[in-house]
């Protein structure tokens, strides 16, 4: 039988925390009333992430590691599993377990009444309600608002917070989305939102208690990335690249 529920955390190098994280997910979804998977997806780490998830997945049915060996990138490790997931509803969660994975308690009830996407936001304007424990370094914060603007501009007009690690889609959505997204780096959420709205999918946004983790593999680079991905999505959208 399919599962309800397939939980894919992304992992790159995060031997530190991918046991705290897997632990407090696994904890999480045994106490729900729905069946579910864990799919922990290695985008070619090179410390021992991979050995201690293949560990803590020892045994367990309901959980399965992907070890691949090169790395390709968050959008590309997202994807994978994604489309190797047999759930009814897909969601991916950040390996820092920044958004913690009883927010799905408030997804639930949206897809519930039939809702394509629910997502997390920690910008008040998107949810009333959201707010980060530990706020973002200011200089961080300024480029996140500033970037969040032309994404809005160009790609993904009225959510403020694109890049929310904790977004869940059903299955229809996902397999739809993702079959044909392209982006393998950081812009990959603008893509898969800008894509929601071109196969008129439904968004609905959820309010996120995000702690910060000071040990993100975000880098300036990558924010410059997102803005170029982002004009490259559109592009996409224009050409009809995604139809095809």
């Amino acid at each position: 039988m399919e599962p309800y529920l397939s939980v894919i955390i992304p992992a790159y190098n995060e031997e530190k925390r991918i046991g705290t994280t897997l632990a407090a997910i696994a904890k999480w979804l045994a106490s729900q009333p729905y069946s579910s998977e864990i799919i922990i997806v290695i985008d070619g780490a090179k410390d021992n992430t991979a050995a201690l998830s293949q560990q803590f997945a020892s045994g367990k049915e309901n959980i399965r590691v992907i070890d691949r060996k090169e790395n390709r990138g968050k959008g590309y490790t997202v994807r994978e599993g994604m489309l190797a997931a047999r759930g009814e509803v897909r969601l991916f969660t950040d390996a820092d377990n920044s958004t913690d994975i009883s927010h799905f308690a408030k997804m639930k009830p949206l897809f519930d009444q039939g809702k394509d996407i629910v997502i997390c936001s920690r910008d008040p304007k998107d949810a009333p309600g959201a707010r980060q424990a530990v706020p973002q370094p200011f200089a961080k914060r300024l480029m996140g608002n500033m970037g969040n603007l032309f994404i809005q501009i160009v790609a993904v007009y009225g959510i403020w917070d694109t890049q929310c690690g904790f977004k869940a889609f059903n299955k229809k959505a996902a397999e739809k989305i993702f079959a044909v997204s392209k982006i393998d780096r950081w812009g990959f959420d603008i893509e898969a939102l800008a894509l929601a709205r071109h196969f008129k999918f439904s968004i609905s946004i959820v309010d996120a208690y995000w702690v910060n983790d000071t040990a993100s593999h975000v880098k300036l680079s990558g924010y410059i990335g997102v803005l170029w991905e982002t004009v490259k999505i559109r592009w996409g959208l224009i050409t009809h690249q995604y139809d095809k």
